[in-house]
């Protein structure tokens, strides 16, 4: 999708016009950790994916244990959304409680690697929906782009034809995909050094192995190695589906800036972003990411802080003609659906 059919953003004080938005945001003071907040945000979350697991034994060898590793899921994902506050310091200014948290919340209770995410997210925020630099927008077991598509062969370019389809199912796989890339950024060495850059290496893998060792122990001593199996299927399926879900309708189906558009940090943050309204309940469904252009142009700002600054920034873009890209959450699947199975057109020409 080219950027110039999308907008035309005016030219007068480029430069300067994230530095005023950044001024007017800082005044409301929504810049400001929120302390009280997170600490109840976080005994909720945590106490609700502690009593599950507390539920887990009680319940013991009983068929019950599916539903309940569905709503694991839902307690999984909560405790993920944690960990991505941790790792944009809205809970901290300073980088050690922040990884503190980010490692209890990633490797201990997920059982993904805090430090490889982390390196992930902060190139997808540097340059969102960018085909070389941002990792989302890879090539991969899905295409975002026709030349992607183009680049298939085999079975994949079967799938890149059909890809629409087949997303919500083969979100069922994102969990697993998760842990794997874990592993592989932990271990992973390229030209003789890791190919990750990681803080903390080691320990990130021993609490990775911890988390393994606990997750399949627990299950195994409390119901037979069937349920054991089955449990986990569900709940690492439906995790993946919850966290994909999640994600998906942020920046999919959103321009895709390359390396001839010259965008401010502003336009290349809005223009690239999409808003899901709603209600609180969204909010909280959604860990916050609902307001993906507020979190882009301040990716620090408490998650709290979100919905206070949403309409300042968009009256702000209106300002400066800068298209604010809001919609519900289904039409933001069915824009997503919509460029997925768009991008796979020349495959089935």
């Amino acid at each position: 999708m080219a950027l110039g059919a999308v907008a035309e953003p005016p030219v007068r004080r480029r430069g300067s016009d994230y530095a005023q938005l950044s001024r007017r945001i800082s005044q409301a003071g929504l810049l400001e950790r929120r302390p009280g907040w997170y600490v109840t945000r976080i005994v909720f979350t945590l106490g609700a994916f502690v009593a599950g697991w507390v539920a887990v034994v009680l319940l013991g060898d009983s068929w019950w244990q599916l539903p309940l590793a569905a709503l694991m899921a839902v307690a999984t994902t909560q405790v993920a959304f944690l960990g991505h506050d941790a790792g944009h310091r809205q809970m901290f200014r300073r980088r050690g409680p922040s990884e503190v948290v980010g490692l209890l919340a990633g490797n201990v209770a997920v059982g993904i690697s805090y430090g490889w995410w982390v390196d992930k997210h902060n190139r997808h925020h540097a340059n969102p929906n960018h085909e070389d630099e941002d990792p989302d927008v890879g090539a991969g077991a899905l295409v975002w782009t026709p030349e992607q598509a183009l680049e298939t062969r085999g079975f994949g370019r079967w799938m890149a034809q059909r890809q629409a389809y087949f997303f919500f199912p083969m979100l069922l796989l994102e969990g697993l995909s998760l842990h794997v890339a874990s592993i592989r950024a932990i271990v992973g060495r390229e030209d003789g050094k890791y190919a990750v850059p990681m803080r903390h290496r080691v320990v990130e893998a021993a609490l990775l192995v911890a988390h393994t060792a606990a997750y399949v122990a627990l299950l195994l001593a409390v119901m037979s190695p069937v349920k054991a199996l089955l449990f986990a299927v569900v709940h690492q399926a439906l995790w993946g589906l919850y966290m994909g879900c999640a994600f998906a309708p942020n920046h999919k189906g959103m321009p895709m800036p390359t390396a001839e558009d010259e965008l401010d940090f502003l336009r290349k943050q809005v223009l690239t972003s999409r808003n899901v309204r709603g209600s609180r309940l969204v909010d909280a469904t959604l860990g916050g990411l609902n307001y993906q252009i507020e979190h882009h142009l301040f990716p620090n700002m408490p998650r709290a802080n979100l919905r206070r600054a949403q309409p300042i920034v968009r009256a702000y873009c209106v300002e400066q003609g800068i298209p604010y890209a809001e919609t519900g959450l289904v039409e933001s699947y069915r824009q997503a659906l919509g460029h997925l199975h768009e991008v796979g057109r020349p495959l089935r020409g």
